[in-house]
């Protein structure tokens, strides 16, 4: 798997600039760069063959994702995705487990029962995925539940800064989903979670979101002990 399975060429009906940087950064976020196989490297000759535009949007691109902390550019071997150690990543699961708590909290205060309803129905649709090992449908729909509970708090500044963080959490939770059967416990915790912000009951929907996410964590401090060995991409620009 590489980036190039990603894309597809570009209209020329865009702004080609910023268009170029969303496709490239959607692109990334759908790969599953925690899996040994994926080429984290990118190819800024193959990248405009691949989309059908020259070389210099690309390159624009490029910088952009690299500021966003997306992918690292090393002068003479080339740009590649970044791939979180293992210590990052924990801290960035323990972030978000704070983050979301906090937007539960809120949600029960600001949301409506339509907008619960909502969720609840949305949760239901999808939890038939990981009943049938859907996984990449489910781990999209579980991406955008936690999304949802972001948004429900009512709070723009602590969505804005969790959306930050979801740039990489959306590939750590898309191999995570995959593994010990957390498909089907998770779809047991969000509707305990759903259920929590129904009664309005803060506390009790803070600790479930708390305890679901930290899960996540003690999920992968256990079992992705050879994450440091899949190599960081000064590695393999070597």
């Amino acid at each position: 798997m590489s980036i190039g399975d990603k894309l597809n060429p570009i209209s020329v009906n865009f702004t080609l600039k910023d268009h170029t940087f969303e496709v490239l950064r959607d692109a990334i976020l759908g790969m599953n760069i925690y899996q040994p196989e994926t080429n984290l490297r990118l190819d800024e000759r193959h990248l405009a063959e691949r989309l059908g535009i020259s070389r210099t949007p690309i390159r624009e691109a490029l910088a952009r994702l690299a500021q966003d902390g997306l992918v690292e550019i090393l002068p003479r071997k080339g740009v590649f995705v970044i791939r979180k150690s293992r210590t990052e990543i924990l801290e960035m699961v323990v972030t978000w487990a704070a983050l979301e708590s906090m937007a539960a909290r809120m949600a029960t205060e600001h949301a409506s029962d339509a907008d619960l309803k909502a969720l609840r129905l949305f949760a239901m649709k999808h939890s038939s995925d990981a009943v049938r090992a859907e996984l990449e449908e489910y781990s999209d729909a579980n991406i955008r539940f936690h999304q949802t509970i972001l948004e429900l708090s009512g709070c723009a500044l602590l969505k804005t800064t969790a959306d930050g963080l979801f740039m990489h959490m959306q590939a750590i939770r898309r191999r995570a989903m995959g593994e010990s059967d957390r498909a089907r416990r998770s779809v047991a915790d969000h509707m305990e979670i759903i259920e929590a912000l129904e009664i309005r009951d803060g506390d009790l929907a803070s600790r479930r979101v708390r305890e679901h996410t930290m899960r996540l964590h003690d999920h992968i401090h256990k079992t992705w002990t050879r994450l440091e060995n899949l190599g960081s991409a000064k590695t393999e620009a070597g």
